[in-house]
């Protein structure tokens, strides 16, 4: 298998009538999910997708998202996707600095997706009825194009520090070495249900749930938007084995007050990534559902990937585990020399799942690629047993609830406004999200824009999880002696 477009067909042939994908009550088997490929392989190849040819797409966790997924790359194109909550501005620059020429998008986010689209010059199919329509009329693609391991699947755009987003692009090889990789690590098979309710635009539930699923010929259950009850109720009615979260889904689930009147007994292995798990979380998860949870750690440029608890071996609470089958890494100085166990450093690795690079940007896959080792920018220790502990981030990444904020995009927001003349956007602890995005802001002399203000303002421009919650006013900001705005020195007021 080299297109990795070929998992879908070659699970049809082995399991047809298994059930591979459920919404609500609606369930496909491999056989229909296939199909549903076919046909949507051919309505992209009459709308003129080609080979190498990007596609967009900002759809939530709906059946049509693995559907158009694996019809893009059965096609040999290059998916894209998509948070559905980018606003108009932020789709445009997606498609735009891709290349894409075509958008498919879910009706709800239809405004966004469709002024996105005609900024930047590319067509927006809807999967509503008149659009998708087609769908049924178009001829089926059974054949899947061929790839090479080292021609581009899937780009996943990510932002530095510099807050200009950037494409990681992931490889046919990078996913089917990351998929089998992840499935190994879970020892997942038919049977099996996994729980999607981590996005699956996002690289951890792309591949650590919809691929790895597909491989192992289980069933992905989809709940587009987390919440707590919804997910007890579905880990109840389709009896999951399988749930993967960030920590604050974690803490809901165990503290929601009807979690006893749910039978979870099937559930057998939780995963945790995205930051941190607490201890006291972790414990008392494992006690209250009978699963173990294991953490681990992975970024968008390593298909999601990188080390993990794993289940023959001491689990290490707080620890992000070992490297993975095939990934090295260890932790350097700020001379790239290997530190001594215990110390600090940061995180390099390199694996048969990494990145082939920023789509277009050889001068940031310069930066963070050095002599073959991709530098992630955390820094951890290693303890004696090799076990990897994060303890700080080099970048200003906030996590906030699952989801990377970075602040310079944010900034720029904040300088767009007319009354603003500095503003730094920092993470400020919040007790079930983790991080929240707090910002503050210096105005300009006899500008009266309030906190209130400059919230509406940022809330208009980009995605609902990133915008500041919290904004106060400050006279100024501290500055090092070379005028850098020293962020390790704001915090919100007491009164924030």
């Amino acid at each position: 298998m080299t297109n990795f477009a070929q998992a879908t067909s070659m699970a049809a042939a082995d399991a047809p009538d298994a059930p591979a994908v459920r919404f609500d009550d609606i369930t496909l088997t491999y056989a229909q999910l296939d199909g549903g490929v076919a046909r949507a392989a051919g309505l992209l190849r009459a709308m003129g997708v080609e080979p190498g040819d990007r596609v967009g797409m900002q759809l939530p966790n709906v059946p049509y998202f693995p559907i158009v997924y694996h019809a893009i790359l059965r096609l040999g194109a290059v998916a894209v996707p998509m948070n559905p909550l980018l606003k108009a501005g932020e789709v445009a620059f997606h498609l735009i600095d891709s290349g894409a020429r075509l958008i498919v998008a879910w009706p709800d986010f239809a405004d966004s997706a469709q002024a996105g689209s005609e900024t930047a010059g590319a067509e927006c199919l809807l999967t509503v009825p008149g659009d998708f329509d087609r769908l049924a009329e178009a001829d089926a693609v059974t054949d899947v194009v061929d790839r090479d391991d080292d021609d581009p699947a899937v780009i996943i755009y990510t932002s530095g520090t510099t807050g200009t987003p950037k494409g990681a692009t992931l490889t046919h090889g990078n996913l089917r070495s990351g998929a089998e990789i992840a499935l190994d690590l879970v020892q997942s098979g038919p049977g099996s249900v996994a729980l999607a309710t981590l996005p699956l635009f996002h690289v951890f539930g792309m591949n650590s749930l919809m691929n790895t699923t597909l491989l192992a010929r289980g069933l992905l259950t989809l709940v587009p938007r987390f919440d707590p009850a919804s997910v007890l109720e579905v880990i109840e009615r389709d009896a999951v084995t399988t749930f993967a979260g960030v920590p604050t889904m974690y803490t809901a689930l165990l503290h929601h007050p009807d979690r006893e009147r749910h039978d979870v007994s099937a559930l057998e292995l939780c995963v945790s990534g995205g930051s941190a798990l607490p201890v006291e979380v972790l414990r008392g998860f494992d006690e209250a559902f009978g699963a173990t949870v294991l953490e681990g750690y992975g970024l968008s440029e390593t298909t999601g990937m990188a080390s993990f608890n794993p289940r023959d071996r001491e689990r290490k609470p707080g620890s992000i585990g070992v490297p993975v089958a095939g990934c090295e890494m260890k932790v350097l100085d700020g001379d790239d020399a290997e530190v001594a166990q215990g110390e600090r450093g940061e995180i390099v690795l390199r694996a048969p799942f990494l990145m082939q690079g920023y789509w277009g940007r050889q001068d940031a896959t310069a930066e963070v690629m050095r002599d073959g080792w991709f530098h992630t920018g955390d820094i951890a220790i290693v303890d004696a047993d090799g076990y990897f502990f994060i303890v700080d981030r080099k970048k200003d990444l906030i996590i906030r609830g699952g989801y990377n904020v970075y602040p310079r995009e944010i900034e720029e927001v904040l300088y767009a406004h007319p009354d603003v003349l500095e503003a730094a956007v920092v993470g400020v602890p919040h007790d079930s999200l983790g991080e929240e995005v707090g910002a503050a802001v210096v105005l300009k002399p006899g500008a009266a824009a309030t906190p209130d203000d400059l919230r509406a303002f940022v809330k208009e421009r980009v995605a609902a999880y990133k915008y500041p919650r919290t904004i106060w006013l400050a006279d100024t900001l501290p500055k090092g002696p070379t005028g850098k705005i020293l962020k390790r020195e704001i915090h919100p007021p007491a009164s924030s």
